[in-house]
């Protein structure tokens, strides 16, 4: 693994490297959002299947901490009580995994990308966004699509908080990527001047990630 943080490859981390060299369920076709709910390619589940690196991190709300740095003008540093403290936003969307599944209508509590952005005040030339979990893992997103309305920090999910195996205290939401771009056991919201790969891009997955599109791989 490039990343000495990252445990070592568990099955489902070689799967998917694999599944990236061959283009695996690749299905050629374009949708546009909107016009259709499911993207090409996926299907449906009722569960929540839990996908990681092989790593779990227990991070308690005592002593989590979201950092906010990199090109931004106010550089920030959240404890649990002071995230808890923003406006708080509840919202209603879906989820698209890779790995071919979706899961519709999934009701988040938490808040919205533009509003921590609008504390922290990016400067101009940031472009891009890395995401940095508590268990190392890191990902990339385009500063748009990082800032997209629908776009959440979430800590509640269907009325309960967010569980650990599901990225609990709190994790990414960017309904309109694949949802390896919404990092669980979020740490820290780093901003670039220019896109550059996170850990599944290094290893093959696409550096955008729209479903529509099937931008599964690079």
């Amino acid at each position: 693994m490039d990343d000495p943080e990252i445990p070592e490859a568990s099955k489902l981390t070689r799967s998917k490297q694999r599944w990236a060299s061959e283009g695996k369920f690749l299905t050629g076709r374009i949708a546009r959002p909107g016009s259709e709910r499911l993207p090409p390619g996926q299907h449906l589940v009722k569960d929540w299947p839990v996908l990681d690196l092989g790593r779990q991190p227990d991070v308690s709300t005592d002593r989590w901490r979201l950092e906010v740095k990199g090109l931004v003008e106010r550089p920030l540093t959240l404890d649990w009580a002071a995230f808890q403290a923003l406006p708080q936003t509840r919202a209603t969307s879906d989820i698209h995994c890779v790995t071919t599944w979706s899961r519709y209508d999934n009701e988040w509590l938490g808040v919205r990308t533009r509003d921590l952005l609008e504390l922290v005040h990016p400067r101009d030339e940031a472009a891009a966004v890395m995401l940095h979990g508590y268990d190392g893992y890191t990902t990339n997103v385009l500063l748009s699509d990082f800032a997209a309305e629908d776009a959440m920090i979430v800590h509640g999910w269907a009325g309960k908080p967010l569980t650990r195996e599901h990225g609990g205290p709190a994790r990414l939401v960017i309904p309109h990527l694949y949802f390896w771009k919404s990092a669980k056991w979020i740490a820290a919201i780093e901003l670039l001047g220019a896109d550059r790969p996170g850990f599944w891009e290094v290893n093959g997955y696409h550096m955008r990630g729209d479903p529509w599109a099937e931008e599964r791989y690079g």
